[in-house]
């Protein structure tokens, strides 16, 4: 069966991703097309991305990198729940992007963004950053506001109309996801040779 990953995209402390996240997984878990696993960044402590070699060689040197590689090489597709810091996505999440390359390739991913603008400029970023992994980003999102979507800026309490935006994306990340299948088996992996 399909399996999709929903990352919670921030380690802040006091962080709303975790709730946001937590969302997202209730809701997935009530569909029979796919299974969800709730994959928090907290869990897999990254330092500011300290291979030696880059990652698209997929020469792996120290263990936090390759239990995340493993992590990641698992999942059919993916869910960013993302924050909105400075126009962008989070530092974290950034890097836990750069610290991999094949494990991303020809698989789907999807957003969920939270900020005072719904994150909808972190996810702007979020999708130049997929396609240079070779991620195929869905077009539906579901951008929360932190006015509208949340009590007094922290405590979530999402629109109605969330979770029909929520169910459309997740339909298109599924669909994606086992579309992508048959090339991620029939291609070789790329590397780039070190000159």
């Amino acid at each position: 069966m399909t399996k999709i990953a929903i990352i919670v995209g921030s380690t802040r402390p006091g962080r709303n991703g975790k709730a946001v996240a937590d969302w997202v997984y209730q809701a997935a878990l009530e569909r029979d097309d796919a299974e969800f696993e709730l994959v928090d960044l907290i869990d897999y402590p990254l330092p500011l991305l300290d291979e030696p070699v880059p990652p698209l060689l997929g020469q792996y040197e120290n263990a936090h990198t390759k239990r995340w590689a493993t992590k990641i090489a698992s999942f059919d597709g993916f869910v960013f729940v993302t924050p909105e810091y400075n126009h962008s996505t989070s530092g974290a999440l950034k890097n836990a992007i750069d610290y991999l390359n094949a494990e991303w390739n020809n698989k789907a991913v999807a957003f969920v963004s939270y900020g005072s603008s719904g994150g909808v400029r972190a996810v702007e970023h979020l999708r130049l950053i997929s396609a240079e992994v070779q991620l195929a980003d869905v077009r539906n999102q579901v951008d929360l506001s932190l006015y509208s979507d949340f009590e007094n800026f922290s405590t979530f309490k999402p629109a109605a109309r969330q979770l029909k935006a929520l169910e459309v994306m997740l339909d298109q990340l599924i669909a994606w996801s086992i579309a992508l299948v048959p090339l991620r088996t029939s291609l070789p992996r790329t590397t780039v040779q070190a000159d």
